[in-house]
């Protein structure tokens, strides 16, 4: 794991981190870290100009509603669904 200097961290800024820290019951390192984590997710979450439109929803929606149920196959039901669960993979692993 890498490791990160601060430099010229201004003293109330510490104070504040610190009191954070205790409030939350993590050391000084832990909080730091976890205040970053959230700031560069809030910083990469999608902005409003970026979401779908009323309009585009709408489209996708009837898209999909006009195309459900017209899916034919020769094959029993219960042997489609076999072969998608046995085509699923575990994914990748995850540490928690």
């Amino acid at each position: 794991m890498s490791s990160l200097t601060l430099k010229n961290v201004p003293g109330h800024l510490l104070e504040a981190l610190r009191q954070c820290a205790e409030e939350d019951r993590r050391s000084l390192t832990q909080e730091i870290l976890y205040l970053l984590e959230q700031a560069v997710l809030e910083k990469r979450r999608p902005r409003p100009e970026e979401y779908l439109s009323v309009a585009d929803v709408q489209k996708q929606c009837d898209d999909w509603l006009r195309v459900a149920g017209r899916w034919k196959s020769d094959r029993p039901a219960a042997e489609e669904i076999a072969e998608i669960y046995a085509s699923r993979t575990r994914g990748r692993d995850v540490e928690l």
